[in-house]
């Protein structure tokens, strides 16, 4: 299993971009949580808090697949730093705003500033593709080591974030969000002999890479996926408060991913057969599956025993998540042209970022209104929503696979 990772590492400068590229991800992982559990504090509302959140992971669904296409076509470096600079400002801001009680429209407005911060796991993965799009076997081990490495993030983000928040003071788990995001785009945009080479020429039409009809029916898909991680995140912690133990939340969310990172360790070490859209779509339905015993656990058991319970349920559900996600990045890279990988796959991540933007709203309206228990049903839903998209979709998906060149062909990605 080692070898198929240790390969992937031979190239001169991968474990640089990689692991600077760890420490400017865990920002993603930090900073919407952070915000719901820095505001329940200070302003005791989980509708405000999770409206905030929605709000950053709105503008960064509309600014982030902007500054993708800039990444494109005029380098990582160029782009990325000055994008870091105004997300930071923006944060400061929302932290000043937030300790000295400023109107709550501040708060919006301030969210949606740090929606520039660049896409870092999508630069990362187009430098992977940029090495190995000649050796297919080897991108697919990249795509599913930076998998775990998101899921790595979703781990330890969360835990320093929540657990900062509740015991040193409410803004500190953003703030730290901050420093990473500094640090982690420096050294990453430091690595410039492995930086992918600009396309400008590719963007004089204008086109866009949504234009895609099979990229199209990602993004939808990953709206609901992104709803359900959402929910999850702010119904955990709801719940984990109704038991008198806010803090484990952290721990409890960190065995979601648990799972995820441990599916997506054994993924990128097989060789699989048969249709990448037909694979896609299991991995949703089994992740919209996985959400029903959270709904049972949440409404049958209280206390301790509801916490574990919870998180038991988590690390199941998180079994699906890393090969779905894994599986749709291989997808992209093979139904966007090369100069528009970076935007393609943002437009991905915008779709997780809406459905967080819309999941952690419903969720908190629903923890306010019906408690936190019910919450769990906004991810069931969001479940039931992915599926039926992926279905209607799949001939999008096989369309926009059937005109790629015979050497791309699936089974040359599997071996």
């Amino acid at each position: 299993m080692l070898s198929s990772y240790r390969q992937i590492f031979a190239a001169p400068g991968s474990l640089a971009f990689s692991s600077s590229g760890f420490v400017a991800r865990l920002p993603i992982s930090m900073t919407g949580i952070g915000i719901v559990t820095m505001l329940a504090q200070l302003r005791g509302s989980y509708g405000l808090a999770g409206a905030v959140s929605a709000v950053l992971a709105l503008a960064a669904a509309v600014l982030g697949p902007q500054v993708s296409r800039l990444v494109d076509r005029y380098g990582q470096r160029r782009v990325a730093l000055p994008a870091t600079g105004l997300t930071l400002v923006a944060a400061v801001a929302l932290l000043l705003c937030a300790r000295f009680d400023a109107p709550a429209w501040t708060l919006f407005v301030c969210a949606a500033g740090m929606g520039v911060m660049p896409s870092t796991g999508s630069m990362v993965r187009a430098r992977w593709a940029n090495l190995y799009s000649a050796e297919p076997p080897k991108l697919h081990t990249a795509y599913s080591f930076e998998a775990v490495v998101d899921e790595i993030c979703f781990i330890v983000g969360p835990i320093l974030s929540i657990g900062l928040a509740t015991s040193v003071f409410p803004e500190a788990g953003v703030l730290l969000a901050g420093v990473f995001l500094g640090v982690g785009v420096l050294l990453f945009t430091a690595q410039r002999r492995t930086e992918p080479p600009v396309h400008p020429e590719a963007h004089h039409s204008g086109s866009s890479a949504i234009t895609s009809a099979g990229l199209q029916v990602l993004v939808l898909t990953f709206v609901a996926t992104g709803a359900i991680f959402g929910s999850v995140e702010v119904v955990t912690v709801a719940f984990a408060e109704a038991q008198g133990h806010t803090s484990a939340s952290s721990l409890v969310l960190a065995v979601y991913a648990l799972g995820s990172c441990v599916a997506g360790v054994v993924f990128g070490t097989l060789r699989l057969k048969g249709s990448m859209p037909a694979r896609f779509l299991a991995g949703v339905a089994l992740m919209a599956a996985s959400m029903v015993p959270l709904l049972v656990v949440a409404e049958s058991l209280r206390g301790t025993a509801g916490l574990v319970g919870i998180g038991g349920a988590l690390f199941l559900a998180g079994l699906s998540i890393s090969p779905t996600l894994i599986t749709a990045m291989a997808l992209v890279e093979r139904l966007v042209p090369a100069a528009q990988l970076t935007e393609g796959m943002t437009w991905t991540t915008t779709g997780l970022a809406t459905g967080v933007a819309l999941g952690s709203a419903a969720a908190g309206w629903m923890v306010d209104a019906a408690g936190a228990a019910a919450g769990y049903w906004v991810p069931v839903a969001a479940g039931g929503f992915g599926v039926l998209v992926a279905l209607a979709g799949m001939a999008r998906l096989r369309g926009g696979l059937d005109t790629d060149e015979p050497a791309t062909a699936e089974s040359s990605l599997h071996g």
